[in-house]
């Protein structure tokens, strides 16, 4: 995109990790940002660091528990006063079922993920459908190698979420919307890890043993991956699961 023709996106978990960084590099299309986060703190601190390095770009923040309906239904209702929305990224989410032993905490933590990392693209992207351009809309859910090879709770609600872009990706396709899920691998400098590392140093050795290209991924790594498709030119890729993880799980047919 040329800094003439800037889209209006909205990137869920905008505030930390991959979302700071999806947003980052969409500075370099001039585009009209709108960071939503369930915390205000972070967002506010992302959009003062991306204004810095873009003093002219426009970033909105939004504060919203994506996983309650009626929260969600109000942003809707704020952003669809303003221009369509061109890109939707759903990168809300986390792995919130660790640690789990009794019968009542595993039902709470597949709950947790279930809400956390499913209802949170699957209730703002439903929300805002009807205010996305026709054709030419793109919507990228973020998913994870766990999705792939399985990971307890948090695979599975992973897994529900690439099954759900194939769903929607067959419903919108004659619209000229696309729908697809990034997965990515260890990637390490996030918020995402942070805690575990701290807990676990060993961590990093053990989850970059077993990848091929024998380093971790970055946040900018993935970026990019939903930066080609989230572009214009990428409109004949829908209903795709794109791997990001240095070979540690290769791609299927």
């Amino acid at each position: 995109m040329t800094s003439g023709s800037s889209r209006r996106i909205v990137i869920t978990g905008g505030g930390t990790g991959i979302g700071k960084a999806i947003a980052q590099r969409f500075l370099q299309e001039d585009p009209d940002l709108v960071l939503v986060g369930r915390r205000a703190e972070p967002l506010d601190a992302a959009a003062a660091e991306l204004r810095s390095a873009a003093p002219k770009a426009r970033i909105a923040t939004r504060t919203c528990d994506l996983t309650v309906p009626e929260q969600v239904e109000q942003l809707a209702d704020e952003l669809k006063t303003g221009a369509p929305i061109g890109v939707l990224v759903a990168n809300a989410g986390g792995n919130y079922g660790l640690g789990a032993k009794t019968l009542t905490e595993t039902a709470q933590a597949w709950r947790a993920d279930f809400d956390g990392n499913v209802l949170s693209a699957v209730l703002i992207t439903q929300a805002l459908l009807d205010h996305m351009p026709r054709p030419g809309g793109r919507i990228i859910a973020m998913s994870s190698i766990a999705a792939l090879r399985g990971s307890g709770a948090y695979g599975a609600a992973k897994a529900a979420v690439n099954a759900w872009v194939l769903s929607l990706a067959a419903q919108v396709a004659a619209d000229g919307i696309t729908v697809n899920s990034v997965a990515p691998g260890f990637v390490p400098g996030t918020p995402f890890w942070a805690g575990r590392i701290a807990r676990d140093p060993d961590i990093v050795q053990n989850r970059t043993a077993p990848i091929p290209m024998r380093r971790p991924g970055t946040p900018e790594e993935v970026a990019e991956a939903v930066a080609y498709l989230a572009s214009p030119n990428s409109g004949w890729t829908t209903g795709q699961i794109l791997q990001v993880n240095g070979g540690t799980l290769f791609g299927r047919g």
